[in-house]
């Protein structure tokens, strides 16, 4: 193995470590949304949050996924070889050196591809949220945290937070 193929696996294990940081959940912050104040109310709550209000319902909406298990490993395993395929011959990487570096982001695609598929997996579930100023309002999230019928939460960032 000379020094180019070893350039080619360090460039296609980077991209397989960036493609595996985005198997995090987008779009939810671990922190609430600060209160913007108003809102009067009908519930014996803090008049103040806005954003506020008591769950009145939590329902189940799917379990599990609905893609077959091998989805995220084969897609990302098609986008981790055209991607070593690609970089190899950007960098003036022979056939060989293209064929080593797809069949290495093949794999790492692959490995990425089934971890973003096993973390978008799960329970989802409809929270209503009868909010302070008498709104109902529904969001849609994976986990419920601390949150059932009854609990007095924040909805930010399209999720309910028990208060």
């Amino acid at each position: 193995m000379n020094i180019q193929n070893v350039r080619l696996l360090g460039v296609a294990a980077a991209a397989t470590l960036a493609l595996a940081g985005c198997a995090t959940s987008p779009g939810y912050s671990s922190a609430p949304a600060p209160s913007y104040g108003g809102g009067g109310g009908y519930s014996s709550a803090p008049a103040n949050c806005y954003d506020c209000g008591t769950v009145t319902r939590i329902e189940q909406v799917a379990s599990g996924s609905r893609a077959p298990s091998a989805t995220g490993a084969i897609l990302g395993g098609i986008v981790g070889a055209v991607a070593g395929h690609e970089i190899s011959s950007h960098t003036g990487g022979s056939k060989g050196n293209q064929n080593i570096a797809a069949a290495a982001g093949a794999v790492g695609g692959a490995v990425a591809g089934n971890a973003i598929q096993k973390n978008t997996s799960g329970a989802s579930y409809n929270v209503y949220v009868r909010m302070n100023d008498g709104r109902t309002t529904v969001v849609t999230q994976n986990d419920l945290g601390n949150v059932r019928e009854g609990s007095y939460v924040r909805v930010s960032n399209g999720k309910a937070w028990a208060q």
